[in-house]
């Protein structure tokens, strides 16, 4: 074998090292979210029983709305994305009380079940569709931030 040849099988086994590491990576989340909590439902038992609970509450125009805010989500990821998100908004309109999911519902439980460097595309969505975010300011705040503390001088440009 030439030098070439080794080279090329040492590249492989580094590749193939890395793309099983990060299969395994996630593969340990979906591991994690499947774990019972303190009351013996997981995350993903709760995001089944909210999306089931409010299947028949939901209206096309809404459906539109979700679909369209799911968008920038990248298709291999959409359908892990909506799940996601749609558990979220059925656990926002049973706690509201409410027959149908609205518009407002779909807005609130798509700010909470994102993160935070989601929601310029949300609010330039909202923006072209000419809806106002000021009733949903306190909801941005209170979404999930996946930014460490002092991200901004860590990786400041010097």
């Amino acid at each position: 074998m030439s030098v070439i040849d080794d080279l090329f099988v040492v590249l492989w086994g580094f590749l193939m090292i890395g793309l099983m590491g990060i299969g395994g990576f996630f593969m340990f989340r979906k591991f994690l979210k499947q774990l019972p909590k303190e009351d013996g439902k997981s995350n993903m038992d709760w995001e089944e029983y909210y999306v089931d609970k409010t299947k028949h509450m939901w209206r096309d125009k809404e459906k539109l709305l979700l679909e369209e805010l799911v968008t920038p989500v990248p298709e291999l990821f959409r359908d892990v994305a909506r799940q996601r998100i749609v558990g979220k908004i059925g656990e926002v309109a049973l706690k509201k009380e409410y027959t149908i999911v609205t518009q407002e519902i779909v807005i609130e439980g798509y700010i909470l079940a994102t993160p935070k460097r989601d929601h310029k595309f949300l609010r330039k969505k909202l923006k072209e569709k000419a809806i106002d975010v000021t009733p949903y300011e306190h909801l941005f705040k209170l979404s999930r931030n996946n930014y460490a503390k002092n991200w901004k001088s860590r990786y400041k440009k010097s």
